[in-house]
């Protein structure tokens, strides 16, 4: 058996995640507040203010739960996993969990990211349910929309795209004439993972080289590549990610290729185990690269 954890990114924020956690991890809560400023229980836990759902709080609340699940899920088994996973954000937990940098620094990073992600301003993101990605390309080509990008690929029947909201609105309908497809738009105001996150890209990019990052303990798979990291490559992967999709059906079918995987979610919600779900039924495409 192959033991995969796999870390939710943004999205799967809830009030009250954390709440049987947050007891046993006082260590890490103290150091989240003192680098946060704020209370990272009171956010998790209660969300007075209502901030829970705005990028810069979602990220760190979402990361400091997904780092003390992860630490609970090692104790609890007594060993680490083969591999580790996540989605956007959920990346973070995932080099976390193999070493590349400490708790605080990781929180650091993302603390900043969520700021600078939360500043940005323009555009808006949709779902697109019901048709494969090819299609979809190929949809969007017919008609003309080329201020569009292909933000998610989160199962074989479930994209999202990113780009100026009068583009989305206007290509929805035209996506929706196939039969069985819905087009969800996004409670978002901001084109995450296209090509206008780029100026975003590029400050993140100037803040994370005052970082030192260590080898990777843990094989982890990049949503840029849905390959496995290489020691090298965690600075620069992480910058791309801001303005490149999410590779997660391809990191996923990457996955299924180790002997009996096993995904486990750690952290807040099921999103991925569903999306894992879905990918499981479909057939691997015949050539998937292999880095090892």
């Amino acid at each position: 058996m192959t033991r995969i954890f796999v870390f939710p990114g943004q999205g799967s924020q809830a009030r009250g995640m954390g709440k049987d956690l947050f007891d046993s991890f006082r260590d890490m809560e103290r150091e989240a507040d003192e680098i946060l400023g704020y209370s990272i229980r009171t956010l998790c836990l209660d969300d007075p203010d209502g901030n829970l759902v705005r990028t810069q709080y979602t990220q760190p609340a979402l990361y400091v739960v997904g780092a003390m699940a992860y630490r609970r899920r090692v104790e609890q088994l007594g060993d680490t996993p083969e591999f580790v996973a996540g989605h956007s954000l959920g990346e973070y937990n995932a080099l976390f969990a193999a070493e590349a940098f400490s708790f605080t620094d990781g929180l650091k990073l993302v603390r900043q990211r969520g700021a600078l992600m939360g500043n940005a301003s323009g555009g808006g993101m949709a779902a697109v349910v019901g048709e494969d990605i090819t299609n979809i390309r190929e949809m969007l080509a017919e008609a003309g929309e080329t201020t569009i990008d292909l933000a998610n690929h989160n199962s074989p029947r479930q994209s999202v795209l990113a780009g100026p909201k009068e583009a989305l609105e206007r290509v929805a309908p035209y996506l929706e004439s196939r039969k069985g497809v819905r087009v969800v738009p996004l409670n978002v105001r901001t084109a995450f993972h296209s090509r206008y996150m780029a100026p975003t890209k590029a400050e993140f990019g100037a803040y994370i080289a005052g970082f030192k990052l260590s080898p990777l303990m843990l094989p982890v798979i990049s949503n840029l590549t849905a390959l496995p990291y290489r020691d090298d490559e965690i600075a620069h992967n992480l910058v791309q990610q801001i303005d490149h999709p999410v590779r997660w059906v391809e990191s996923i079918q990457y996955l299924l290729q180790e002997p009996e995987p096993t995904f486990e979610e750690i952290g807040q919600g099921t999103v991925l185990t569903k999306l894992i779900e879905e990918i499981r039924r479909v057939p691997l495409p015949v050539n998937i690269a292999r880095r090892y």
